[in-house]
């Protein structure tokens, strides 16, 4: 039994982070586990040696230990391009050269992750591409529909919600990788999870459409299944979710202020909230 905390070191972790980070802990001591670490830091300049020493602290603050060695995903660069030249090699995904305002005026309609991609250089010759390669940047996006037909229907678990049909098509051709980045959210995840031989991915609720792609990506490239839990999220005095971009609730500075991170911790565990911190809207979002 593995869970993991995986956070990306481009902000100051929060409260959020601190419940996310609990909720997999715990678990994997309930149920006599190992609870790893993952830095997400394949994300350009943002992730800094400061930051990822940052998120360190952070966890040992809070009373939080982690089992075995941190793993980087910017040491996993060559297993996101094995990946994803398995997928190219059965014509599965295809270069993108549009840019975001060419999708929107294309007409794409809003999904989980923004708009949908309508699909417009799907159509693009063999020719085509390989001509445009050379000289534009361009994205890798997965055929959804050929890739369908190649798994069938596909089913995943969460330990609050049930059995879920997996229905990626949500998503429309989701990108693997990006022109500024060797692999998306996506199949770095996947992958990862996967490597690490996760058990039980514990997760916000945020993330739980997402796992219908994920869930794809597994079949495609014959990964294990884990079982998912996606928690509640914390959210701040306008009702958001709490973000990193806002410095919302930041650890960092809890910590300097003198705060006792485990007394912190304890009280989320038991749903103490702290003042102008509430439970965001706990919908799981099912379509």
């Amino acid at each position: 039994m593995r869970t993991r905390f995986a956070p990306s070191p481009n902000g100051a972790l929060h409260l959020g982070h601190a419940y996310a980070a609990c909720q997999a802990h715990d678990l994997a001591r309930q149920l006599g586990g190992a609870f790893l670490l993952r830095i997400e830091d394949i994300d350009g300049m943002r992730s800094t040696p400061e930051r990822i020493e940052a998120i360190f602290a952070d966890l040992r603050w809070l009373g939080l230990h982690w089992d075995g060695e941190v793993l980087f995903q910017s040491s996993r660069l060559a297993a996101y391009d094995a990946a994803l030249d398995t997928l190219k090699a059965r014509g599965l995904i295809y270069p993108c050269f549009c840019t975001r305002s060419q999708i929107a005026s294309a007409g794409a309609q809003p999904g989980p992750e923004g708009l949908v991609y309508p699909g417009t250089c799907r159509a693009l010759s063999d020719d085509d591409r390989a001509h445009r390669r050379l000289s534009e940047p361009h994205a890798w996006r997965l055929d959804i529909g050929k890739a369908l037909e190649q798994t069938g229907a596909l089913v995943w678990h969460d330990m609050a919600a049930g059995e879920q049909a997996a229905k990626p098509e949500l998503f429309g051709d989701v990108v693997l990788a990006r022109k500024d980045a060797p692999a998306s959210y996506h199949l770095a995840v996947t992958l990862d999870d996967a490597h690490q031989q996760i058990s039980h991915v514990v997760r916000g609720r945020d993330l739980f459409l997402a796992t219908h792609v994920h869930r794809l990506l597994q079949a495609l490239l014959d990964l294990p299944v884990p079982l998912y839990r996606h928690h509640r999220l914390l959210a701040g005095a306008d009702g958001r979710k709490l973000a990193k971009s806002e410095g919302a609730a930041a650890l960092g500075l809890l910590r300097e202020k003198g705060r006792d991170g485990p007394l912190l911790l304890e009280n989320l565990r038991k749903a103490i909230l702290p003042s102008g911190i509430s439970w965001a809207e706990p919908s799981y979002s099912v379509p």
